[in-house]
């Protein structure tokens, strides 16, 4: 399974498990700059399922969306309203909390 090939059910899981957390990083002005990148990659490393909000560039969130999780080698969850839902499984099994795993 790659990346992108997330299942419904797994997308179902993460989304409900992201339901309660906030978005750790937000994307405005000045859209998405190689500091909102470092910082998405960081916070997944950090948390595996994070929140990005866009304040700005709503009407291109999906594509940015999308770039993001390519550039953070992580997987779009979920584009809901103006909130992305970002995975990527901690590198060390043990630090894992969702147990979803990419080969």
């Amino acid at each position: 399974m790659g990346m992108n090939d997330l299942t419904s059910s797994h997308r179902k899981y993460l989304s409900g498990a992201a339901h309660r957390l906030h978005p750790v990083v937000h994307i405005g002005q000045q859209g998405l700059t190689e500091h909102v990148v470092a910082q998405t990659d960081h916070m997944l490393r950090v948390h595996e399922l994070i929140k990005v909000k866009f304040i700005d560039f709503k009407e291109q969130k999906h594509t940015l969306a999308d770039s993001l999780a390519a550039q953070c080698s992580a997987a779009l969850v979920r584009v809901i309203g103006n909130i992305a839902i970002f995975y990527r499984p901690a590198a060390s099994a043990e630090r894992r909390k969702y147990g979803i795993t990419f080969d």
